[in-house]
C-alpha cells in the first residue's frame, strides 16, 4: 500500500462526514466557529457556484450565512444521502437540504455533490459544492 493510501486509510472518513454535515446544522455560533476550526485548516477554501471562501474567518461567515438562511428558519436541515466515496485524500458525498417539518418533512429541496480534499490530518483543504438539485424558485 502506498504512503498516501495508508494515510487515507487511517482517516475516519465517517467521522469527517458526520462532523461536516453537523457544522451546517449547529445553532450555537461559538460551537459552529469551533467546528469550522476543527474541520478546515487556516488555509482552507470552499468553492460554491462561482464564489470562493478562503481562510477560517470567511468559512465561519459562509457556514453561518447558510445556517441563518436555511436551518435557523426551521425550514430545512442539512443531511447527506448516505453514500460516501473515497479515493486517496478525496471524499465525495451528496449533501442535501431536507424539509424539517410539515407534510414535506424529510423531502429533499436541494442537493449538491461535495468533493472534499483532505490533508493528512483529515482536515478540509478544499471543499467544492456542485449543485445537482437546485432549490425550487419561490
Amino acid at each position: 500500500m502506498s504512503q498516501t493510501a495508508t494515510a487515507t486509510a487511517a482517516l475516519d472518513v465517517d467521522l469527517i462526514v458526520e462532523r461536516y454535515v453537523a457544522v451546517w446544522n449547529e445553532a450555537d455560533a461559538a460551537a459552529r466557529a469551533h467546528a469550522v476550526a476543527e474541520l478546515w485548516p487556516a488555509q482552507g477554501v470552499e468553492f460554491v457556484e462561482g464564489a470562493q471562501f478562503r481562510g477560517r474567518e470567511a468559512l465561519v461567515d459562509r457556514v453561518t450565512q447558510a445556517h441563518t438562511l436555511f436551518v435557523a428558519t426551521g425550514q430545512y436541515e442539512v443531511t447527506h444521502e448516505g453514500h460516501v466515496a473515497v479515493h486517496d485524500h478525496v471524499v465525495v458525498l451528496t449533501i442535501q437540504l431536507a424539509h424539517a417539518c410539515g407534510e414535506q418533512a424529510g423531502d429533499v429541496a436541494w442537493a449538491a455533490r461535495v468533493f472534499l480534499v483532505l490533508d493528512d490530518d483529515g482536515r478540509i483543504l478544499e471543499d467544492y459544492h456542485l449543485t445537482v438539485q437546485p432549490l425550487p424558485e419561490a
